[in-house]
């Protein structure tokens, strides 16, 4: 099996006003209050509109080479004209029209358990969930009520196993506890936290759907926006996924820059994948984290869903656009995995073509 992933897609605010049918421009931040300025700080000036196809640029032959069985997003943004914002600094959100620009890049799934599908409210986050089902695109991590947040999105149905992808939002990445789906209301597939009684209980949820040969995606929107650090809880929970739930691989994001990489009991943990479309172009502050370079994380799965290999794509973010990274900013890549994720027991090397590899020791 191979699993495309990556981390945050964020197709609202200055990408939605260069896409071809934006909604109103009008925002509520501090110091920003029309989302027509992200296009105007950008680098170089953006010809607007732009085509569906256009903000993939370099991933859309990525992924035409490498062909994944599955292709994961967390989309970090609400889908939706509706106008009943929520209060909460910064909102992000696309207009169900533009929101084809995933069918463009043939994206399978939309984890939607993270800090930004409810800016726009209830309302919203139903009309997310509306358009991303006429567009034929699975979710999961958010829903009409609680069975439907936490129900797995199931992708790749083959002879061979399918692929069934769990969402999870925590509090430490800024959702809100009120954002939680109960019963009876809409909202995300909450993570209360990160304890064993939360293990216990995502371990109940697979084995109530798993299937012989099934790989099993767990997608955490968990942790701060900017800094290395991985928290011990976090590498607890990870690493007791895999023991008690049998993870095929632990994807975590909220980071708008690349983490760790660890290999456990040969199954792959990403604690933090980092951005993968922004429109941070104009935006001064935390640069030395380089947010503008995007990583595609290309996964084989062997036989009992242990890692075989991961190829990432290295990118960078340019005029709301994904192009190949110059050799230096590969270089700087390579070499900041590569001690991030030392400590964890995997390396990070070169590989042809501007790509790099993970490798790991085998047990």
């Amino acid at each position: 099996m191979r699993i495309f992933l990556c981390g945050d897609v964020m197709t609202g605010r200055g990408i939605d006003q260069a896409l071809p049918h934006p909604c109103d421009p009008r925002l509520h931040e501090r110091y920003v209050k029309s989302a027509i300025d992200y296009v105007r700080m950008a680098n170089q000036p953006i010809p607007t509109p732009v085509d569906l196809h256009y903000i993939w640029g370099a991933a859309l032959q990525e992924l035409k080479r490498a062909r994944p069985d599955a292709s994961i997003i967390n989309l970090e943004t609400s889908i939706t004209r509706c106008d009943a914002y929520v209060a909460k600094g910064i909102n992000y959100r696309m207009s169900p029209e533009n929101a084809a620009c995933l069918v463009a890049a043939r994206v399978d799934c939309c984890v939607l358990a993270n800090n930004h599908v409810l800016d726009w409210g209830r309302a919203g986050l139903l009309e997310t969930l509306a358009t991303l089902e006429r567009l034929r695109i699975k979710t999961a991590g958010a829903g009409r009520n609680a069975a439907q947040a936490s129900a797995p999105a199931i992708l790749a149905e083959t002879n061979a196993g399918r692929t069934l992808v769990f969402s999870f939002a925590s509090q430490t990445s800024g959702v809100p506890r009120n954002w939680a789906a109960t019963h009876d209301r809409a909202g995300v597939n909450f993570l209360p936290a990160l304890s064993d009684a939360t293990v216990a209980a995502i371990t109940d949820l697979v084995a109530d759907v798993r299937r012989e040969n099934d790989v099993v995606v767990v997608s955490l929107h968990w942790g701060p926006n900017w800094g290395y650090d991985i928290p011990e809880e976090q590498r607890w929970f990870a690493h007791e996924l895999i023991n008690r739930a049998d993870i095929s691989i632990v994807h975590g994001h909220s980071s708008h820059h690349a983490k760790s990489i660890e290999v456990y009991k040969n199954r792959l943990i990403l604690y933090g994948c980092g951005d993968f479309l922004n429109d941070y172009e104009g935006i001064k502050g935390h640069r030395e984290f380089r947010s503008d370079l995007a990583l595609m994380y290309i996964a084989d799965l062997g036989p009992g869903s242990n890692l075989a290999a991961l190829e990432l794509v290295p990118l960078q973010i340019r005029r709301f656009q994904l192009i190949q990274a110059a050799n230096r900013d590969v270089a700087w890549l390579q070499q900041t995995l590569d001690r991030e994720s030392r400590p964890f027991g995997t390396r990070v090397g070169t590989a042809p073509g501007g790509r790099l590899a993970l490798s790991w020791p085998t047990m």
